[in-house]
């Protein structure tokens, strides 16, 4: 069996790409793994083929040029953490199925929010997402380094439904923050009940403050031993009436890492991301861990 004691990072030579080797550098470092950059192609020709075999010279530029995105990388991952065991590998594949493949025996994978491809407009690229939904490991996507400045900067921030996703996405945040030494911020947003349905009954009246007393609870049971298993980790948790969507991006500002599950209790069953997680690795002011 391979190891899965690495931090996997995708680049295409972007800034966006080197800042996400940046954060995966350092999260090698507090992890005490090594780090595996990964640049992924495909040949033109297979868009818009052309009689015969590609030119040599022409292949021979794109391999130069590809090579020496991953030098600049591994120089960038070093400049950042002297001394980590760094590693390239050159893929002529689809971003996305290369770094799919690379998360069967990763810890984390990381990229960019947008790369080169794509377009301008797009909030985020499509390796994301598509890296989110499927991939076998926590996904972290970068955006770069200026943020605002926010009530939970510096600190982790995640995400607290009750839902097997978010309790796995509690356990990587408490990670992240004991690595980091960084506080850790849980989150439980919630909303009025409503109906979902012909023939949902809900109460005709409900208290305020009991309400939020149950919400309150369900998060204190949700954090259950976290606490006690990482002692040094300063911990504070809060219930917020709120779209939990809208809740996290604004808690994101100037955290260090922003962390959900990729689906929680809501939603539908067949869908890979849910709401929130969608609407935080569009629109978080920090990096975001989406953790299935």
């Amino acid at each position: 069996m391979m190891s899965t004691d690495r931090t996997v990072v995708g680049v295409d030579g972007s800034r966006e790409s080197l800042d996400a080797v940046a954060w995966a550098a350092a999260d090698a470092v507090h992890r005490k793994c090594l780090l595996r950059i990964v640049y992924a192609f495909v040949w033109p020709t297979e868009y818009a083929p052309i009689p015969g075999p590609v030119p040599s010279p022409y292949e021979q530029g794109v391999q130069e040029a590809a090579a020496q995105t991953l030098a600049d990388a591994a120089a960038h991952a070093r400049a950042t953490a002297p001394g980590l065991d760094v590693s390239t590998d050159l893929q002529t594949q689809q971003p996305t199925a290369a770094l799919l493949a690379a998360s069967e025996h990763a810890r984390t994978v990381v990229v960019g929010n947008r790369g080169r491809g794509g377009f301008t407009g797009l909030l985020l690229g499509s390796v994301g997402v598509e890296l989110a939904a499927h991939a076998a490991c926590p996904v972290v996507i970068v955006r770069h380094a200026d943020r605002p400045v926010g009530p939970e900067a510096g600190r982790i921030v995640v995400g607290i439904d009750g839902s097997h996703d978010a309790e796995r996405a509690l356990q990587f945040a408490f990670e992240q923050a004991a690595y980091r030494d960084a506080g850790l911020t849980a989150v439980l947003a919630y909303q009025w009940p409503e109906s979902t349905g012909p023939g949902d009954m809900l109460p005709l009246a409900y208290d305020p403050d009991v309400l939020y007393d149950d919400e309150r609870r369900a998060l204190t049971e949700s954090m259950g031993g976290w606490a006690e298993k990482y002692p040094d980790v300063p911990v504070r948790h809060t219930a917020v009436r709120g779209r939990p969507a809208a809740v996290l991006t604004e808690l994101s500002a100037g955290a260090e890492l922003l962390v959900v599950g990729s689906r929680g209790r809501g939603g539908f069953a067949g869908l890979l991301l849910g709401s929130v997680s969608q609407a935080a690795i569009h629109h978080a002011a920090c990096p975001v861990a989406v953790v299935r």
